[in-house]
Formats: structure tokens, sequence, C-alpha cells
């Protein structure tokens, strides 16, 4: 009960303590809460402390539940650990252990040295879920990647035209803009930049003030096709061209106060898919979310780089000369096709937002 209360705390931060994971706390004595808190934005207290600071004196013999391993190393903030230490808490329950090196464990064996009982694993699934972009990145260097499409019933992205504003209803693009809001960053292609112009952005007409958040945005352009006058490099926040162009005279021609240009290797032509995802990690970034064409969105699922894919249907058909989901060459037979594992479904208005991983895509 109090760690599902910890972690419907942790939500709250949902958007806005990027690169840091979100993360809840409850303390408890004599069965009562004496106090609770979640980490608000990145660089300001952590959940523990706004926690001890709402029980005062009250926190002396109580268990604290907490989302995520309590920090032991000094960062923009200084250690839970000893913070929980010095307020007397007698008991710490944690959701999971912290994937990051830096603590990993010593945050709960800082607290057993010190006499206080602790225990972990507890709604460790929800907590995972909650930060999995936080994992990933601690533990392989690269950001969760969700892949956004939308499509009609029978598996349309756009006509052959290319026309596709708009497949899905106000709810589902309402529901996207959260999606965006939440994540580290935006990317797409430089094909989907040339056809459609867009401005990646979390719109703030369709979210609240609390759910408001600027993702980077991030173009995969491996040839510098990049138009100066392009919508996206003039929107607030920050905007990110990977290339594989080493010309700096051509990366001058783009770069401006909110705009940096990044060369990195080409493998056959193209960006080193792996080499970009490294470079996103390295920027700290947790979640990407992916809207792309069926060519960049193919790639990265036949690399193993897509983690999550949510995918709004419309209840519509748009016929067999409309474009399809995901361009992925070399699928012959039933034995080569992509298996996916459901993980929700649900109604958006009067669409269907499905959730699914790859089957065969390990969990970190």
């Amino acid at each position: 009960m109090y760690m599902a209360q910890a972690l419907r705390l942790a939500e709250r931060g949902l958007w806005t303590t990027d690169p840091n994971p979100r993360v809840g706390c409850v303390l408890v004595r004599d069965a009562e809460v004496v106090g609770e808190g979640w980490h608000e934005k990145a660089g300001e207290p952590h959940a523990e402390i706004h926690a001890l600071q709402q029980a005062g004196e009250r926190a002396a013999g109580a268990t604290a539940y907490v989302t995520l391993e309590p920090c032991c190393h000094q960062g923009r903030t200084p250690p839970c650990t000893d913070a929980l230490i010095t307020a007397g808490v007698t008991r710490v329950v944690a959701a999971m252990r912290d994937p990051n090196p830096q603590v990993a464990g010593s945050g709960l064996l800082a607290l057993q040295q010190a006499g206080i009982e602790t225990a972990v694993d507890v709604l460790a699934v929800e907590a995972q879920q909650l930060n999995a972009g936080f994992v990933m990145r601690m533990r392989t260097g690269r950001p969760h990647v969700r892949c956004k499409l939308a499509m009609s019933v029978d598996g349309r992205t756009a006509m052959a035209s290319g026309e596709s504003q708009w497949i899905t209803g106000a709810a589902a693009r309402r529901d996207v803009q959260r999606l965006r809001a939440r994540s580290s960053a935006i990317m797409t292609g430089i094909n989907t930049v040339l056809a459609d112009d867009p401005s990646l952005t979390a719109r703030p007409g369709d979210l609240s003030e609390e759910e408001l958040g600027q993702p980077w945005r991030v173009v995969l352009d491996s040839r510098l096709r990049m138009p100066p006058a392009a919508r996206l490099l003039n929107k607030p926040g920050r905007t990110l061209v990977l290339t594989g162009v080493t010309d700096v005279d051509r990366h001058a021609q783009l770069m401006h106060a909110n705009v940096e240009v990044v060369a990195l290797p080409l493998v056959d032509g193209r960006l080193d898919l792996q080499a970009v995802m490294q470079h996103l990690g390295a920027l700290e970034m947790n979640e990407v979310h992916l809207e792309a064409g069926a060519g960049l969105c193919g790639a990265l699922l036949q690399a193993g780089l897509v983690d999550e894919l949510v995918i709004y249907m419309a209840p519509h058909l748009m016929g067999n000369a409309a474009r399809g989901l995901f361009d992925l060459p070399g699928l012959d037979t039933l034995a080569q096709r992509v298996q996916l594992k459901i993980t929700d479904i649900r109604a958006v208005g009067e669409d269907w937002r499905i959730t699914a991983t790859a089957a065969n895509q390990k969990n970190v």
C-alpha cells in the first residue's frame, strides 16, 4: 500500500526530473503517514528530503518507503542516506536497487551499516517501468527508444501521396503530446523533415503547466540536407542534427544559439545507429521518442534499438496503395517475421492505443 503510494508520488515528476529518475518517498510511523515527497526537478532535493522535511521530528523511528534505492554519493545534492540516518529512520524499503554504478547497492549497504533495517524489490517491476529510460542508460549507456506510430486498421500510415494529417483523432494526438513531453528527445529522420517540415515540440495548448516539458529535437541527417529555414530549427529548446558530414563550414550554416551539429560514423552511407544511441546516452538522454518514416523506424527495429512501440490505430481503411509502418527488407518467410509482445491495449477517444515490445527484446 505505502509503496504504491510512493509510486504515485514519483509519477508527479514524470515531466520534470530528466535526466534524473522519477522517485517518490513515503514515511510511516505507527501505521500513520508522517511525511511524503517526490523528486520534483533535477538539481533540487530528492524525494527522501522532501518527505523528511514534512515529517520533521516524527521521522525518528519511521519506515521510509522509497521507489529507488537512496543515493549515497555527493552529486548536485547531498547523499540521501546521510539524511535518513541523521533523521533516525529505522527501516528503509526500496522498490528497486539503483542501476547507477555510483550507487548500485551501496546506498542500502550504508543504511545497514548504520543499523537501519532494509528491504528491496517491492513493486520492482512497476518502479522499473516508471524509469525505463534511466535504467536503460545506466546499464547500457543508451536511452530507451519509444517508437510512436499512427495507422489505419489495415496498417497504413499515409496515403501514397504522403498525405497523413490526420490519421487519428484529437484525443490520440493529445496523448502523443504527453509522450513527447516526458521524453528527453523527439527524434526523426531528414526525410520526414523534408516532407512534412515538423516542429517536433510538446505543444503547451495540449498540456497543463505541470506536464509541459520541451525535449531536445534530434534529426538523423547523414548527408546534411537540413534546410536552414526548417521550422524545428527555430523553436524553443535545443536541436541536435547528427550527420556523417565532417565539413565544419557546412555545419556552420546551421549552427546558431539552440542548434548543434555533430558528425558521427557512417555504415554503408548511413549513420551508425549504435553510435547515435551511445551519443544520445552520453548527453544524459533517458527516453527518446521516435516519430519517423518507415525507413528509419524499420532500421532501428532491425538493429534491436526499439524498446517500445506505441501504435495508435484509427477505425478506417486506407487501401493497399498507402504506405506501411516499417521498411523491413529481407523478410521473406514467416519464420523471419518480427514477433511483438503486446503489453497494453486501450481506447483513446475513437482510436486504439497498442503498446508492445519486440518479443526478442531483452529487459535490462
